[in-house]
């Protein structure tokens, strides 16, 4: 090979490199929700395998003095190390009704530990009975809860897990939802539960109004995608990646992350939960 061919070779070789370096520079990042585990090293390893680069760690109630604070804090330790970001992870319908117990028994003493970069926060208001009876003051209620927790919160960022449908739950005579949600918080993740991206009834046509809602409020948004058993019943089956391939599933994450990148503040895939993720086959 000539000097000048040689010559050649180096600079597409380095192109492509810088190419490949700006590609992984703007890819959208990838979460994980961690309720259970038994040995920290084997969350990192995965997450690391995975492209994971944020952690929800499920936090009990009265951390400072919980016996399973060493537990957590080997995790957080681990993941820290490993230039992992750790957010705590809770939440409780009960918290609707009585905010005061979810400032003083689960944010205060999870800040206090000084662990976490943030709180991930998963009520399901729409879990509780009074959904159905007293739609308008459960709404209510949990917006006022949101903001407790962003008040207790010490500036710390606070994100909140919400069902694609929250646009079509009223929120005062002139809101919706999501919005208000989006409005109190740092930012939000979807659970937009399909198994295939695209189609009327894939995880992009059913996440598109709260990533249009939070693009035009200037709200960072996750897709979160399951990968737990749910149930035998088709519509369940559709909500999760269970029984599916890895190779499967990254392809139609690398799908949403195309289509969903159309929207601004597009933060990229939430995937739920390590246990299921851990289990899943090439």
């Amino acid at each position: 090979m000539s000097t000048g061919a040689a010559m050649l070779v180096l600079m597409l070789g380095s192109v492509l490199l810088s190419a490949q370096g700006a590609a992984a520079a703007t890819a959208p990042g990838r979460a994980m929700w961690v309720w259970s585990w038994s040995d920290p090293a084997s969350v990192v390893q995965l997450a690391q395998s995975r492209g994971v680069s944020t952690l929800f760690v499920a936090v009990p109630p009265d951390l400072t003095t919980s016996p399973t604070l060493p537990t957590v804090r080997d995790l957080v330790t681990q993941a820290r190390t490993a230039g992992l970001r750790v957010d705590a992870l809770g939440g409780d319908p009960g918290w609707v009704d009585n905010p005061a117990w979810a400032v003083d028994h689960w944010v205060r003493p999870t800040i206090a530990t000084g662990l976490f970069t943030g709180l991930h926060v998963e009520v399901e208001p729409w879990t509780t009975a009074a959904w159905t009876t007293r739609q308008s003051a459960t709404v209510s209620a949990y917006l006022t809860l949101l903001d407790r927790l962003v008040s207790a919160s010490g500036g710390r960022p606070v994100e909140v897990d919400i069902p694609f449908w929250f646009n079509q739950v009223k929120a005062g005579k002139r809101s919706t939802l999501d919005r208000e949600t989006m409005r109190r918080v740092s930012a939000v993740t979807i659970m937009a539960y399909r198994n295939t991206a695209a189609g009327t009834d894939g995880t992009l046509a059913i996440a598109a109004a709260e990533l249009t809602a939070a693009a035009a409020l200037g709200k960072p948004v996750r897709i979160g995608q399951e990968t737990n058993y749910l149930g035998p019943d088709p519509t369940e089956v559709k909500q999760t990646f269970y029984g599916q391939t890895l190779s499967r599933m990254s392809d139609q994450l690398a799908q949403v992350d195309s289509g969903a990148r159309a929207y601004a503040t597009y933060a990229g895939v939430a995937v739920h939960d390590y246990t299921g993720y851990a289990a899943m086959a090439p």
